[in-house]
């Protein structure tokens, strides 16, 4: 496939955009930065909120499908969330309907769900608990991905990660750990499955410990290989760890993160 990948010199995205190369895929690199040294992949320099940016990358370039990993990665006041993982999504979305592209791989978070009291296994079918503006942001831009699989019919997989790490470094990474490698794989697995229509799984390693139920990623065909638990003996308990087990969004879900919607002159 032909793939463009968004944020492609995040964290995220240079894994990705690594390991589709080494699968055979071909990638077309998109980021709001400078092209980084080393890069080897078509790079256009272009902030996926603005519309007629994206459209003429779609215009220029030959695509197969979209991996959207652009977006700010943190908490903001709720504009700011809305325009980075909304508005961004929507001009890709367009820009695809436009130009017959058919699927899209969506970077989600587990803060869609994050405000979810941590009890038993999340499944997919738990209704929307986000625990931030951030989190907002991500259930708003899956409401948009459905609107569009039902409108025109696109395939669209929301992958709502956990914490992509090399690896884990508190307690509740042992439970919400994703590796690259099993990134990689995650992402490959929702391009290539057969027509999921809209469909949601979480982004998440066969941690021990798991949270999340990743039977919604395996029928897609995500099978992922690595375990938190092999680097517990290394991860040394906190104080703070019992706070962050208390919701499934850890930290964002605890009052630090709490703030106005809108940020006003006092």
């Amino acid at each position: 496939m032909r793939v463009l990948v968004t944020g492609a010199a995040g964290t995220i995205g240079r894994a990705v955009t690594l390991g589709l190369l080494d699968r055979g895929h071909e990638v077309v690199s998109l980021d709001r930065v400078p092209e980084p040294d080393g890069n080897e992949t078509p790079f256009h320099t272009v902030d996926c909120a603005d519309a007629d940016a994206v459209a003429a990358v779609f215009a220029e370039e030959s695509l197969d499908g979209v991996v959207h990993l652009a977006g700010h990665p943190d908490e903001a006041n709720l504009p700011d969330s809305l325009a980075s993982h909304v508005l961004t999504t929507a001009a890709l979305l367009d820009a695809m309907v436009e130009h017959d592209v058919p699927r899209l791989v969506y970077a989600s978070s587990n803060h869609a769900v994050g405000r979810t009291p941590r009890r038993e296994l999340l499944t997919v079918d738990a209704r929307p608990r986000p625990d931030t503006f951030y989190g907002v942001g991500k259930v708003a831009a899956e409401a948009l991905l459905s609107l569009y699989a039902d409108r025109y019919g696109l395939d669209v997989v929301s992958c709502r990660i956990g914490s992509f790490l090399p690896r884990p470094e508190t307690v509740r990474h042992l439970s919400t750990w994703l590796s690259p490698d099993d990134g990689v794989r995650m992402v490959e697995a929702a391009l290539t499955a057969t027509a999921p229509g809209f469909a949601v799984l979480y982004g998440i390693s066969a941690n021990t410990r798991a949270w999340w139920d990743l039977e919604p990623g395996r029928a897609l065909g995500y099978e992922p290989l690595d375990d938190a638990e092999q680097f517990a003996d290394t991860v040394a308990p906190a104080a703070q760890d019992d706070e962050e087990a208390a919701h499934v969004g850890g930290p964002f879900a605890t009052p630090t993160y709490y703030r106005p919607a809108l940020d006003r002159l006092a």
